[in-house]
């Protein structure tokens, strides 16, 4: 199975949103807090007794063609995964974009802001393939790291990002009000052009 990657221009984020993005809940990262968090944190794996679906693309505002009319994207990447021609994944990156806590004010910090792979070909290096082009991208940039949102709900990307050699820099309790189970985990990725 080769894949090819691309590229691409961010005209074609409705494409990118047709890879389906959601993702089974079947267990979370429960957080221990010690000591009023004098004593650190613990992050524990835990299954759940019911699973459930969760897709940020039904957040009103939050699918791919939704992005343009609330950020400015003109320092912002796509690159497409393709096998056989046939698109199967995309990452987008954010970088330079001063509206976006994000990327804390730095010029020298890109954001991972959306993967995806398509679920019939999940679990075949494609992620893995579409991380390295993200780094590729940002690294082409002078950007120093690449940063990764997720939540302690999406265990398996916690894990893919370790994996990629991600640390986690800050783990956000109170990020999400509208979600208030849910908490916000950073990670970041020193990129191979740091002095």
């Amino acid at each position: 199975m080769e894949i090819q990657i691309h590229d691409e221009p961010l005209s074609h984020l409705a494409d990118h949103g047709l890879i389906a993005g959601a993702f089974t809940v079947d267990r979370v990262l429960d957080l221990t807090v010690e000591e009023g968090g004098l004593g650190g944190f613990r992050l524990r794996e835990r299954p759940l007794t019911e699973s459930y679906v969760k897709d940020y693309d039904m957040v009103v505002g939050n699918r791919p063609e939704d992005w343009r009319r609330q950020f400015d994207l003109s320092s912002w990447g796509l690159i497409s995964a393709r096998i056989a021609g046939q698109r199967v994944g995309g990452v987008v990156i954010a970088a330079k974009s001063r509206e976006l806590h994000l990327l804390e004010g730095r010029d020298d910090l890109a954001l991972l802001w959306d993967i995806r792979v398509a679920p019939s070909v999940r679990r075949r290096g494609i992620g893995a393939t579409l991380f390295a082009a993200a780094e590729r991208w940002a690294g082409g940039r002078g950007c120093l790291q690449l940063k990764v949102e997720t939540q302690n709900t999406n265990v398996a990307a916690c894990k893919f990002y370790a994996s990629r050699g991600c640390e986690l820099g800050a783990v956000q309790r109170f990020a999400y009000p509208d979600f208030p189970a849910e908490i916000q985990l950073l990670w970041y990725k020193v990129l191979g052009n740091r002095e």
